[in-house]
């Protein structure tokens, strides 16, 4: 994915905003057309820096400097800003269906009293914590372990979180990607990363102190003495540092063979003895399914030893603590403001909770998102965008074929079965041809926690449902309004929804080069994605399945490792280098991206000789391709976010989103003049696709 997307709930009152951030609310309005952002911004630029000094500071140093971090944000981007000009017209829509009326469609009806809803901050704050009582009335009845499947199971069914010590649904089979089955995966956290339980540095260790702080201070808003609230924050985190050491990193979560292992539900009885997995699948009502594939047996063998050993009363303790903390934004704000200081202000830098309209529309989204994406399409996505979308698309595609025919370090016999994964990756763009059927969703504008409910409840169904039936080849991953993109290995295609087909990430009034630079960059990412580290070890099916000679296997690995040692290099924060075998594959793509949207522009070019020369804005359309692919990465950061981020996202900083790729190639060096010894010509050049 081109940016990283996280869903957060976030729906509570701001009570601690500035006067100024109040009196910005007042005047804060929702909008019925997008503003117009350039494809190519000249404004963003720095033009006092040297393009082969610091290409980044030269194409985004405007934009930074004119674009200071909003006080509710962790970070803030290009993306992030379009993302926030997209909730802004959703709002718009939202506004005037909560409006009522007896024209409203059924999915106007749920959309609008959604809306309404979380809207009411009145109502949710005269609730308090009355939304946790059936939750906490469920655990109190637990009389031994027999007692905690059932409650488990009804519990991740309401609340849809992966605190809840594992997390099971569907997903296809790695092996026959035609079939959907059952997944147990590892969970049962509540920091961001495992690490963020092993690390030892003094940052490290000071998070997780204010973290139990947390959560003694969530058991005293929910009664506790603050003795009592000290030990049970103590057995949370005794909890969760076990269940973390058991589980997987980041990184060997990238490799799928890592993630596959298929059994029967006898077998993964043995993995936890004392828990029964025939009464949670009941209570689930995922029936009784042949195969499960257990993601982490570790974390599993670790999961079924704390149910053995520890006590009822503590088991109980770590449940109340979870629902309470994936329940806190929907309650009253004194759960909610806690919940943020520690998750967002704490861990993430953020000055202020953002505004409500903000939370609500993200919610809108989350659970109805094809519903509401249905009324973004109408408006915002036309016939004419699409068709541009993909005659580019066609064109990257092209130019990947043209790359893969003239590999040097490929046999023939891998590069026929490379030309088979392309020609079968499946293209979709705007929006899904079958929209979401939401009929058996119940909203009611009355009752905003029961919606978030009864959403989860909904999407688990759907999920859960598809468990030992054939796959659906159409279904998105992503709703229409989001801005982002994605490729899926297993299904073999890449999804361009209508959010992210915008200016200026796409720019119809805009010349070709930096468009070109910009969307086909993005769409040679995505493709690229079929054969990054990850994406190349599944086939043209989508099936896990090594189809390389192991000569070839060794080339990529060879020029995978030139792209890990560059990147490794790169400082994030302080003194914490990038990961790089955690943004290996997005490494990969950013470049092999950036390459294939230049094939392609050059195809363009060939054909429209006049856009081929002359300068505008004082730039030749050979620089106005690279500075508009830098120009989507143009962000500000908080030192915070940059922590969290460096152990958690798989994509490297912007800065090195652009300056990393442009050292790798020789057509920048030529476009800027550029000499060898400046620091954006690499001495050793690094190339995948």
């Amino acid at each position: 994915m081109r940016q990283l997307a996280r869903f957060v709930v976030a729906v509570s009152l701001a009570s601690g905003a500035t006067l100024a951030a109040a009196q910005s609310a007042a005047t804060d309005q929702p909008v019925t057309s997008f503003p117009y952002t350039p494809g190519l911004d000249v404004k963003a630029m720095d033009r006092s820096a040297d393009p082969c000094v610091d290409f980044y500071q030269f194409a985004c140093g405007g934009w930074m400097k004119n674009n200071p971090l909003p006080a509710d944000q962790a970070r803030w981007s290009v993306y992030a800003k379009l993302t926030d000009d997209n909730q802004r017209y959703l709002w718009g829509i939202l506004d005037g269906l909560a409006q009522g009326g007896a024209a409203r469609s059924s999915n106007d009806q749920k959309t609008g009293d959604y809306f309404a809803a979380c809207m009411d901050e009145r109502a949710i704050e005269a609730r308090g914590a009355a939304p946790l009582d059936g939750y906490f009335a469920d655990i109190d009845a637990i009389g031994s372990l027999r007692d905690v499947p059932p409650v488990l199971a009804r519990l991740q069914l309401a609340l849809a979180d992966d605190g809840l010590f594992f997390a099971f649904g569907a997903n296809q089979d790695f092996g026959n990607s035609e079939q959907v089955i059952a997944f147990a995966n590892g969970g049962g956290l509540g920091l961001p990363d495992r690490d963020a339980y092993l690390k030892q540095d003094a940052k490290a260790v000071a998070i997780r102190q204010q973290y139990v702080a947390h959560i003694g201070n969530t058991f005293v808003l929910l009664g506790q003495s603050p003795q009592a609230a000290q030990r049970s924050a103590a057995t949370v985190m005794r909890i969760e540092t076990a269940l973390a050491r058991a589980t997987l990193s980041r990184v060997d979560k990238r490799d799928p063979y890592k993630l596959y292992h298929k059994m029967s539900a006898r077998a993964l009885q043995a993995l936890t003895p004392g828990f029964n997995w025939n009464v949670y699948l009941q209570a689930l009502g995922a029936g009784r399914p042949a195969t499960i594939n257990v993601s982490e047996p570790a974390f599993y063998r670790a999961l079924g030893r704390q149910w053995r050993d520890a006590s009822l009363a503590d088991l109980k303790t770590y449940l109340r603590w979870h629902v309470t903390r994936a329940s806190a934004p929907a309650l009253a704000s004194r759960f909610d403001n806690e919940h943020f200081d520690f998750f967002s202000r704490i861990l993430r830098g953020v000055q202020e909770q953002k505004p409500r309209w903000k939370r609500c529309v993200t919610l809108v989204d989350a659970q109805l998102g094809e519903a509401l994406g249905q009324a973004f399409v109408s408006r915002a996505f036309s016939p004419a965008l699409k068709e541009q979308a993909l005659h580019m698309t066609r064109q990257v595609e092209q130019a990947m074929q043209d790359d893969i025919a003239g590999l040097d370090w490929m046999s023939a016999q891998t590069k026929a079965r490379a030309q088979e994964k392309l020609k079968t990756i499946v293209n979709k763009i705007g929006y899904p041809d079958h929209w979401r059927d939401y009929s058996n969703y119940t909203v009611q504008r009355d009752d905003f926690a029961g919606n978030i409910e009864r959403g989860n409840r909904f999407e688990a169904r759907r999920q859960l449902d598809k468990i030992g039936k054939p796959l659906d080849r159409s279904e998105w991953g992503m709703t229409p309004p989001t801005v982002n993109a994605y490729y899926n290995p297993q299904m073999n295609d890449i999804n361009f929804p209508a959010g992210v087909l915008q200016p200026p990430l796409f720019d119809g009034k805009m010349d070709d080069a930096p468009n070109y630079g910009n969307t086909g960059g993005t769409i040679g990412h995505e493709l690229t994605h079929a054969f990054d580290d990850e994406g190349r070890q599944f086939d043209a099916h989508g099936n896990l399945k090594d189809w390389w000679t192991r000569k070839d296997a060794a080339a990529f690995n060879e020029r995978a490792q030139c792209i890990v040692d560059q990147y490794a290099q790169y400082v994030v924060v302080d003194d914490i280098k990038i990961n790089s075998k955690l943004t290996l594959g997005e490494d990969v793509a950013d470049l092999g991206g950036l390459i294939l949207g230049w094939m392609a522009w050059q195809t363009q070019m060939a054909s429209m000789p006049q856009q081929a020369a002359g300068l505008r804005d004082g730039l030749t359309p050979a620089q106005r391709f690279f500075v508009g692919n830098a120009q989507w990465a143009c962000e500000n950061d908080r030192p915070e976010n940059q922590r969290v981020t460096a152990m958690t996202d798989p994509h490297s900083p912007g800065k090195y989103r652009v300056n990393g790729l442009v050292v790798n190639m020789p057509q920048f060096e030529q476009a800027f003049s550029c000499k060898p010894g400046q620091p954006m010509v690499a001495a050793k050049r690094c190339r995948v696709w």
